[in-house]
């Protein structure tokens, strides 16, 4: 019987993935693990592998979004009657463009629509891969979303370089072997001397650029939250005398190391669990007060952010903290962050002290109700003891949803926070 593949959703922020390209053709005869298509969604671009046998039959989308739930593909027995299964899919296809539009799909589900539980998309395995740009003139050439990215990033053109997989399809193993050994190019007469290597400078295209699906789940997240949730600021400052002699103490262990934002993630945590309104979230009929403390660390990558979460960073101690914090901020550079490694955050954490920015407001990331923005530490004259000394100052402000949380509450957590990581024994009480 023939089966039908839908657009699946890969986090709980995706609603609609944009097909790139489809490395298969209808017609075409499939196996399991047989890559399909290329797909970007909001967190990077993936190619969406087959869990079927059989012939592709039918192509819903040849290029462009569909909304999650959306029909993709049909894939049966040979010379299948693909259109009966189609019409019983009833208004499933109204989702997804035509295949042999293309202009942007002009039916595409309300948000209500896609938010509400629609029938389970069809399994299908994802690997990720780097999200690139495919340079004008090379649409036709096959090869690999990460195959493209390392060809970019050396100044290749991809179409210059021969492909050893399925159809003569570029693989990241064709890229690297092209750029360590390159085509021997004859000297100019005129040259005495062999040509000294040529340093490629990284391409900038200027003017128009399309937006990447993460970059649009950003937009459109991050605008609902500043424009739907009453935003208000409390800054504080932190000294950090201690703090620093506390990591230095640690970090005596050649097996630990320990940085700051380590320090401020167990601190948010033990203070968080003492203000459990700090830690909550507005689900419009009701307000959810969290019991477990998971803290989404906002990671910079390259075409914007993703947040992973630690999850019940409470529990954890400071190196495991420090170990799951790398990992996590590792995959998501590559973007081989896992869908539920980023999912079920009660409150975030976005430190851009190691950009020397001594302090900024950040926009509260939902469901949370509030979000810490963490500056750098900075020596500064202070007042101790009734003596003018050189103290180690840290700027943290936090932007709370006053639908949750109000001004003295949102205040008493950065007391409690400030007296945690002025005196770290206290974290662990």
């Amino acid at each position: 019987m023939a089966e039908i593949i839908r657009m699946p959703r890969l986090s709980d922020t995706m609603e609609e993935g944009n097909i790139v390209s489809w490395l298969k053709k209808e017609g075409e005869s499939v196996s399991v693990g047989d890559v399909l298509a290329e797909v970007e969604t909001d967190k990077a671009t993936m190619e969406l592998e087959s869990f079927f046998d059989g012939t592709l039959l039918y192509i819903g989308v040849k290029e462009g979004a569909v909304p999650v739930d959306g029909i993709i593909a049909i894939i049966g027995a040979k010379d299948e009657d693909y259109k009966k299964v189609l019409a019983e899919a009833g208004g499933a296809t109204s989702k997804a463009a035509p295949a042999e539009s293309k202009e942007e799909p002009k039916a595409v589900a309300s948000e209500n629509e896609e938010t509400k539980a629609a029938p389970k998309s069809e399994p299908a395995a994802v690997v990720m891969e780097e999200p690139v740009e495919t340079p004008q003139g090379d649409d036709r050439t096959k090869a690999s979303p990460l195959a493209k990215s390392i060809a970019k990033e050396a100044g290749v053109s991809i179409t210059n370089i021969p492909g050893s997989g399925d159809n003569g399809r570029i693989t990241k193993k064709d890229v690297e072997s092209f750029i360590k050994n390159p085509p021997v190019q004859s000297a100019p007469a005129t040259s005495a001397k062999p040509s000294a290597p040529i340093s490629v400078a990284p391409k900038v295209n200027y003017g128009d650029m399309p937006v990447t699906q993460m970059r649009k789940v950003i937009a459109k997240r991050l605008a609902e939250s500043k424009f739907g949730a009453p935003h208000f600021y409390l800054t504080m400052e932190i000294n950090m005398d201690q703090a620093i002699e506390a990591r230095k103490a640690i970090n005596e262990d050649p097996t630990v190391k320990i940085s700051f934002n380590d320090f401020v993630v167990k601190a948010c945590a033990a203070a968080l669990r003492k203000h459990p309104m700090i830690n909550s979230s507005w689900m419009g009929d009701k307000i959810v007060v969290h019991e477990e403390i998971n803290i989404g660390v906002a990671v910079a990558v390259a075409d914007g952010l993703l947040v992973p979460v630690i999850m019940n960073a409470d529990r954890k101690s400071f190196s495991y903290i420090n170990s799951e914090v790398k990992m996590l901020a590792g995959k998501a550079k590559e973007k081989k962050l896992q869908p539920q490694e980023m999912q079920g955050n009660t409150f975030t954490i976005s430190n851009l002290g190691m950009f020397d920015i001594d302090e900024f407001t950040a926009i509260i990331n939902p469901p949370d109700a509030c979000i810490l923005a963490v500056g750098s530490i900075v020596e500064k004259p202070i007042v101790k003891n009734g003596q003018i000394v050189v103290g180690n100052v840290m700027k943290v402000t936090l932007s709370c949803d006053h639908r949750v949380v109000d001004g003295a509450t949102g205040a008493q957590f950065l007391q409690t926070l400030k007296s945690m990581l002025e005196n770290p024994v206290r974290i662990l009480v």
